[in-house]
C-alpha cells in the first residue's frame, strides 16, 4: 500500500502536547449536571439535587465522574498542531471515551492536563488516533482522574509503509475492555426524555461545535438538524445507571466507557438498559422513537449499593 508522505506516524505517536491548565467552580459544575439532565424531571429529586445545591452553600455541591470528560474537550482542537498529522477536522468523528476516576472531583478545582498519543491505527479509508489526557489537582499534585478517547479522521487512512497496515497502541490488549451486549433481560431500565434544546445547553459546558446548533452546518454534515453532543448522551447514560444501580451514590463509580453508535436528535428519548456482571455494569443506550442504539459501554463499581 503506498504510503502518503506528508501522514507521518512515527512524529505523530512520538508528540508531547503542551501542559494545560483548566480552571472550574461549582457554578460549571451544576451548569454541567442540568446539561445532562439531572433534575429535569423532578427539579427536587433528592438523588440529584446535591449537584446543583447544597443547603450549606453552593461550594458544597457534588460533580458527576462523567464532568472529566469536559477536561479533554479543548484537546480536539490542539490536534492540528500535531506534526505529521495531516486530516480535514470537518471529517472528525468521536469514537469511544474511558474515564477512569481516582478521587471524587471537587466543586471548583484548576487542574493541570497530562496529554499523549496513546494509539494510531491505519484503517485504509480512516485513521483513528487515540489520546490520553491525565489530570491533576494543581495545588496538591493529586491525580485525580484520565481520560482516554478515539477519534476517527476519515480520509486520513491509507498511510501504512507496507501491506501490513500500521497499528500502535502503548496498552496491551489485556487492558483493553471487551464486552458484548447480553441476549438476557436487563437488571433496570431507565426512559428519559431529553429537551430540544439540550445540545443548546450542554454546549454551554464548553463545546461549541456548530454541528450541535447550526442548522447549516448541520445539514451539509448529513444531518436533517443539530445533533446532540455524543458526551452528553454519556453523560445521561451513566446518571441512569447511578439513580438505577448505585442508588444515587456517584462516587461508586471507578471506571466508564462509552462507544459511540449513532447520533441522537435532542427531544428524542433515551432508554438505557443496563445488565449487572459483577461490579461492572454493561450498558446500551436506544432511542425510542427510531428503535436504533446510539451508545453501548460499560462502567465500573467499586463496591456494591447497600440497597441493591
Amino acid at each position: 500500500m503506498a504510503g502518503k508522505p506528508e501522514f507521518d506516524p512515527q512524529l505523530i505517536i512520538s508528540y508531547d502536547f503542551p501542559r494545560s491548565t483548566y480552571t472550574y467552580t461549582e457554578r460549571h459544575a451544576a451548569l454541567y449536571a442540568l446539561g445532562i439532565g439531572a433534575c429535569t424531571k423532578d427539579a427536587v429529586d433528592d438523588k440529584e439535587l446535591k449537584y446543583v445545591y447544597h443547603q450549606d452553600g453552593q461550594q458544597s455541591i457534588e460533580v458527576l465522574p462523567t464532568f472529566a470528560a469536559l477536561f479533554s474537550v479543548g484537546l480536539v482542537e490542539q490536534l492540528a498542531q500535531i506534526p505529521g498529522l495531516e486530516f480535514d477536522p470537518r471529517l472528525l468523528l468521536h469514537g469511544q471515551q474511558y474515564i477512569e476516576i481516582y478521587k471524587p472531583l471537587p466543586s471548583n478545582c484548576c487542574i493541570i492536563n497530562k496529554a499523549t498519543v496513546a494509539g494510531l491505527h491505519d484503517k485504509v479509508k480512516a485513521a483513528v488516533l487515540e489520546i490520553e489526557l491525565k489530570s491533576y489537582e494543581k495545588e496538591s499534585g493529586v491525580l485525580l482522574c484520565m481520560n482516554r478517547f478515539s477519534i476517527y479522521l476519515r480520509g486520513a487512512g491509507g498511510f501504512s509503509k507496507s501491506s501490513q497496515l500500521y497499528s500502535y497502541t502503548k496498552y496491551p490488549s489485556s487492558q483493553t475492555l471487551a464486552y458484548k451486549i447480553p441476549n438476557s433481560q436487563p437488571f433496570a431500565v431507565y426512559e428519559e426524555c431529553t429537551q430540544p434544546s439540550q445540545a443548546l445547553l450542554y454546549r454551554l459546558s464548553g463545546d461549541y461545535n456548530p454541528l450541535h446548533s447550526d442548522p447549516m452546518v448541520a445539514e451539509t454534515a448529513g444531518f436533517s438538524h443539530p445533533i446532540l453532543h455524543g458526551l452528553c448522551t454519556l453523560g445521561f447514560a451513566v446518571r441512569a445507571i447511578i439513580k438505577s444501580i448505585c442508588r444515587g451514590e456517584q462516587n461508586m463509580i471507578s471506571n466508564i466507557s462509552g462507544r459511540f453508535l449513532l447520533h441522537v436528535y435532542p427531544g428524542e428519548t433515551l432508554i438505557t438498559e443496563m445488565w449487572l456482571e459483577g461490579l461492572r455494569v454493561v450498558y446500551q443506550v436506544k432511542v425510542k422513537e427510531r428503535s436504533k442504539a446510539v451508545l453501548s459501554g460499560t462502567v465500573t463499581l467499586n463496591r456494591f449499593s447497600s440497597s441493591l
